[in-house]
C-alpha cells in the first residue's frame, strides 16, 4: 500500500513531515511518496523555484527510511491536479496496488471544487488527518458516509474509494511564518529539519519575501 502527499513544500518543514510518518506507522505504507507540486491550480505560485523545492524535499525525506520523493507533477505541464497524478501513477503501478492519497481537514472540506474530483475515489482512497477530537466538515458529511471505513484495514482490502479519517500530531507551523522568519533575517530552526534550513541559507532562499506573519518580532 502506498502513501501520497502533494504540496508545493515551501518549503517542506515538521508540520508536513510529522502526521505523515504517524500515518505511515499506523497504515503500515509500504512507501509514502512526497510529491512536489509543479504549478499549484488552488493557490499562487510558490516563491522558491520548483528546482529547490523539490532539493529540499529530497533533503528532508532522505532522514526517514520509507519516505520517497515522486517528480512527476514538477515535469508536467501545466496545472498539478491530483486526479491527473493519480491516473499516471495507476498507469505505472497497475489497478490492484492500494493507493492512500493524504489530505488535511481544510483540503478535504474543499474537495468538492477540485478538478474532476469525483474520479478520485476510482483511483485511490482518501486519509483525512485532523487533530484529535475534531469532526469531518458537515457540508461533506453525509456524502461521505457511504465511503467512510471504520478500520485502516480496509483500505488494504481494496484499491481505492474509501475514507479514512485519522487523529495525527498537528503541528501549528507554516511555511508562510518560515518564509516571513528568514526574510526579517530571524531563525526558523526546530520548525523544519537542519538540513532543509542549510538548503535555504546556502542558497539564499526567501530573503526577498515580504510577506506579513502577525507576529510583533
Amino acid at each position: 500500500m502506498i502513501g501520497i502527499l502533494g504540496g508545493t513544500f515551501d518549503p517542506i518543514h515538521f508540520g508536513h513531515l510529522r502526521p505523515a510518518l504517524e500515518i505511515q506507522e499506523c497504515l503500515d505504507l509500504d512507501e509514502l511518496r512526497f510529491i512536489p507540486c509543479g504549478l499549484p491550480p488552488h493557490r499562487r505560485r510558490p516563491e522558491a523555484d520548483m528546482s529547490h523545492r523539490l532539493a529540499m524535499v529530497e533533503q528532508a525525506v532522505a532522514l526517514h527510511p520509507g519516505f520517497s520523493v515522486d517528480r512527476r507533477e514538477l515535469e508536467r505541464a501545466g496545472p498539478s491536479y491530483s486526479v491527473d497524478t493519480l491516473e499516471s501513477l495507476r498507469r505505472e503501478l497497475g489497478s490492484r496496488v492500494p493507493l492512500c492519497l493524504l489530505l488535511g481537514m481544510d483540503a478535504f472540506a474543499g474537495l468538492s471544487s477540485w478538478h474532476r474530483w469525483q474520479e478520485l475515489f476510482g483511483l485511490a482512497h482518501i486519509v483525512v488527518a485532523h487533530r484529535p477530537g475534531s469532526d469531518e466538515p458537515r457540508a461533506l458529511e453525509a456524502w461521505a458516509a457511504s465511503r467512510r471505513a471504520a478500520d485502516p484495514a480496509e483500505l488494504r482490502a481494496a484499491p481505492a474509494g474509501r475514507i479514512l479519517c485519522m487523529p495525527v500530531t498537528q503541528l501549528d507551523i507554516s511555511a508562510t511564518t518560515i518564509r516571513g522568519l528568514v526574510a526579517r533575517g530571524r531563525s526558523p530552526r526546530f520548525l523544519l529539519p537542519e538540513p532543509v534550513l542549510e538548503y535555504i541559507h546556502r542558497h539564499g532562499l526567501y530573503q526577498e519575501h515580504a510577506a506579513a506573519t502577525g507576529s510583533p518580532c
